[in-house]
């Protein structure tokens, strides 16, 4: 057994399809496929049911699952150790963040970090905030961003969260259009303007949904399912508007926007981090990089003053 057949399986198992694993895993799916067979016939036991194009776990995959992760977490524990015998000079970080942060706070603060450190490897994992939290409690990150809007911050054992950023959702149209006419716009005059909605599940779609249906309007959607990037170029493109964070407006001429009132919505971004692992030099360096972004990004020269804060 060795530790690559084992992150094989880990894969297999996280996909559900050879193919997909194999491709993230920058392998033929032969290779992979021989992998597997040669673990299963180590361990004398079959992992995966094969059944008309569906992989599922057996028992014993069920039962090696929790293990294997725990033995690549281990084993990256050590790298990231040697690692760190090299000081800032070479490493990685595992940094997890949501798709509306990857495209404001993540962007600025890795370009900032990459600049100070060019040795050091990032590796980007851009998921919902439940999915990215799943990960740092599974040893797979080194930290995480996330949001948490319009309520409480979930219980998550083992994990510290530190609050960086409270920022108010915006809406923005294309620049110069026609659809937003006022500096400040009502929920109830949204859901009458034609809309570009995110995909359920969205951390972004279910805060604005929760909005509409608690003030009992139902929106005009234009279309909804998109990700972060095709909705900004749909607005753009003057399709309709969309509720996004202010700070997706930064370095964004195309796009208009209104301060959304009756009611204001806003969210609080932070870091999250194990509570029970010590941080590497080079995540405790893209921590620091992070809050200092979060505070430039504050500054009254960005246009953001009014829209985002510091928190924490």
């Amino acid at each position: 057994m060795n530790l690559d057949q084992l992150a094989s399986f880990v894969e297999v198992a996280a996909t559900g399809h050879f193919t997909r694993a194999a491709t993230n895993l920058h392998l033929a799916q032969p290779s992979l496929s021989r992998q597997i067979s040669t673990l299963e016939k180590e361990l004398g036991a079959e992992l995966f049911h094969r059944a008309h194009g569906h992989i599922s776990l057996t028992a014993a995959g069920e039962t090696l699952l929790p293990t294997a992760r725990r033995m690549l977490a281990d084993a990256e524990a050590v790298r990231r150790d040697m690692d760190e015998l090299a000081g800032l000079r070479k490493g990685r970080i595992r940094l997890g963040a949501t798709p509306t942060l990857c495209v404001s706070l993540v962007a600025e603060a890795i370009s900032r970090f990459h600049a100070e450190h060019p040795g050091i490897e990032l590796e980007l994992m851009e998921k919902g905030s439940r999915e990215v939290i799943e990960a740092l409690g599974a040893g797979e990150l080194d930290l995480a961003l996330i949001t948490r809007t319009l309520g409480p911050a979930a219980q998550m054992p083992r994990l510290r969260l530190q609050g960086v950023l409270g920022e108010d959702l915006v809406v923005i149209a294309a620049a110069g259009g026609e659809l937003l006419t006022s500096d400040t716009v009502t929920l109830a005059e949204v859901a009458d303007l034609p809309q570009v909605l995110f995909h359920h599940g969205y951390d972004l779609r279910e805060a604005t949904s929760a909005a509409f249906d608690s003030a009992g309007l139902a929106p005009n959607i234009l279309v909804e399912g998109a990700e972060m990037d095709a909705v900004l170029r749909f607005v753009e493109r003057g399709l309709g508007v969309a509720v996004v964070p202010a700070m997706v407006l930064v370095d964004r001429p195309q796009l208009a926007s209104a301060e959304l009132v009756e009611p204001r919505l806003t969210r609080t971004v932070s870091l999250a981090t194990r509570a029970d692992v010590r941080p590497t030099m080079a995540a405790a360096a893209m921590r620091s990089t992070i809050l200092d972004t979060a505070r430039a990004l504050t500054a009254e020269d960005t246009g953001l003053a009014a829209h985002v804060r510091l928190v924490g």
